[in-house]
């Protein structure tokens, strides 16, 4: 039908480049970033990390449209670092992070006697789907929604009522069901 082939989702073209950059000529130490052939997953956890370091002083992201592979992050720094350099070093550490989590997780499954086997990592879960919400299609941060560069939580540019985790929800299996730990619309990458 109308939907593109799923490959053409995540392997680039023979001349198409994974990243381009585009400084901004109206806000200073601001840039607009594409990144192809990625989508939700990967924005969210840039943005997160990106509004993580002290030299940010705005980031997010959006997915301009579902049927398109690639988002945009909009970067703005306080002139210290320029913001490709900030986005390298976000990268860097987003890596470690992953890699930490990942060393971990192996680490609790082998202490919990359960096999890492070629059928435990169908049955094991893995990361996505309840409790790791994202943004609107056209919004831009964890708020989401279709009203794009606007500000609070309905206009999606915070962590607001339309992302992060439900209420009753437990997204890391501690048996807490309240979210009395996010409060003041944060969510749990902010913490």
């Amino acid at each position: 039908m109308n939907a593109p082939n799923r490959y053409e989702l995540y392997v680039l073209d023979e001349e198409e480049r994974p990243v381009e950059v585009v400084e901004d000529t109206k806000i200073p130490n601001a840039a607009t970033i594409k990144i192809v052939k990625q989508d939700h997953t990967l924005g969210n956890l840039l943005r997160a990390q990106l509004l993580a370091m002290p030299q940010v002083l705005f980031a997010g992201y959006k997915v301009p449209h579902p049927l398109q592979p690639y988002f945009l992050i909009k970067l703005q720094t306080d002139g210290s670092i320029t913001p490709t350099a900030l986005l390298e070093q976000a990268c860097t550490k987003l890596i470690g992070t992953i890699s930490t989590l990942e060393s971990t997780f192996k680490k609790e499954f082998q202490m919990s006697g359960i096999g890492m086997g070629p059928t435990a990592g169908a049955t094991a879960g893995g990361f996505g789907g309840p409790g790791f919400g994202g943004s609107g299609s056209a919004g831009w941060g964890s708020g989401g929604g279709a009203a794009g560069w606007g500000g609070g939580a309905a206009a999606g540019w915070g962590a607001g009522a339309a992302g992060g985790s439900g209420a009753g929800e437990d997204p890391y299996g501690t048996g807490a069901a309240s979210s009395s730990n996010f409060q003041g619309g944060r969510d749990y990458l902010d913490i």
